[in-house]
C-alpha cells in the first residue's frame, strides 16, 4: 500500500512538469533558419529580433525568359607572320579597301639591300626595302588562280599613264568569255593600267596602277601586279630602272 502511494505521489509530481513544458515549447516562436548568411539563424533563436528574408518563388520553368549566354573569344598571339591570303574573302567588294593594305612602315627583316622590292603574293603585300630592319609596305592584287608566278626581275622601263596593248592571248582568252578587248587603249582614268606601270625584264608583267582600287588584296589579276594609283605613283618616284624585284 506504501508503494502503491508513493508511486502515485511521484507521478503526480511528473506530469504538471511535463505539462509546462510542453506549454513552454509550443507559445516560443518558430525557428526560421534563413539561407541569407547575413542573417544568422541563431539571432532568431531570442524572438525573433532579425527579420526573415523573404523569397519570391520562381516562376515555372517554360515561362523562364530564357538567359543569353555569349561565347568569350580568345584572342590569339599575334604572329609575326601576316595572315595568308587563302582566309580572305575571293571575290572584291567594290570601293572597299581593307586599311591593312594602305601604304606603311613596317619592321620587316630580310637579307635584300635597301632599295630592293620585294611581293609577297600569297599575303598581297608589296615591300620596298629601306634597311635598318624596316620596308615600306603597299597592297597590291595579284595574279588569278592559273595565272601565278614567282621569281627575280629588274625594273627595265617605267612610264606614266601608259598605253596598254592587250596580248593576243588575253583578247582570244576574254573574246570566248563574250567581253572584247581593244586592240589598243591610251593612257588614261579608263584604262586598266592606271597612272604608272614599271615593267619587268622581257616579260609581260608590270607593277602598274589600277582603275579598280577596290581589287587590291585580291587575285584578280592576269599576273600584274597592281597598285592603287596613288600608291604606284608613290613607289614611281622611289625606285629607278634597274631597281631589282623579287616576286614570292
Amino acid at each position: 500500500m506504501k508503494k502503491f502511494l508513493l508511486l502515485a505521489t511521484s507521478c503526480l509530481c511528473i506530469f504538471p512538469v511535463g505539462a509546462g513544458a510542453q506549454d513552454r515549447y509550443q507559445n516560443r516562436p518558430p525557428v526560421i533558419v534563413s539561407p541569407d548568411l547575413t542573417a544568422p539563424w541563431v539571432m532568431q533563436l531570442t524572438g525573433g529580433r532579425v527579420r526573415p528574408v523573404v523569397y519570391r518563388p520562381e516562376a515555372p520553368a517554360a515561362s523562364r525568359k530564357p538567359v543569353e549566354r555569349r561565347q568569350v573569344r580568345r584572342t590569339p598571339y599575334a604572329p609575326a607572320v601576316q595572315p595568308v591570303a587563302a582566309t580572305r574573302a575571293q571575290r572584291p567588294v567594290k570601293s572597299k579597301l581593307d586599311p591593312q593594305f594602305l601604304p606603311q612602315m613596317v619592321a620587316y627583316e630580310t637579307g635584300e639591300r635597301p632599295g630592293t622590292i620585294v611581293i609577297d603574293t600569297n599575303n598581297r603585300f608589296l615591300y620596298l626595302v629601306t634597311g635598318n630592319g624596316e620596308a615600306r609596305r603597299y597592297g597590291v592584287g595579284v595574279g588569278k588562280p592559273g595565272f601565278e608566278w614567282a621569281g627575280e626581275h629588274k625594273i627595265t622601263r617605267k612610264a606614266e599613264w601608259p598605253a596598254w596593248t592587250p596580248p593576243q592571248e588575253m583578247i582570244a582568252r576574254e573574246a570566248a568569255k563574250g567581253h572584247y578587248l581593244p586592240a589598243r587603249m591610251d593612257g588614261g582614268l579608263e584604262n586598266p593600267l592606271g597612272a604608272r606601270a614599271m615593267y619587268l625584264g622581257s616579260t609581260l608583267y608590270r607593277i602598274h596602277g589600277t582603275n579598280a582600287p577596290w581589287t587590291i588584296g585580291y587575285a584578280v589579276s592576269s599576273g600584274c601586279i597592281r597598285m592603287r594609283n596613288e600608291d604606284v605613283v608613290d613607289l614611281y618616284e622611289r625606285v629607278n630602272v634597274g631597281t631589282k624585284v623579287l616576286v614570292l
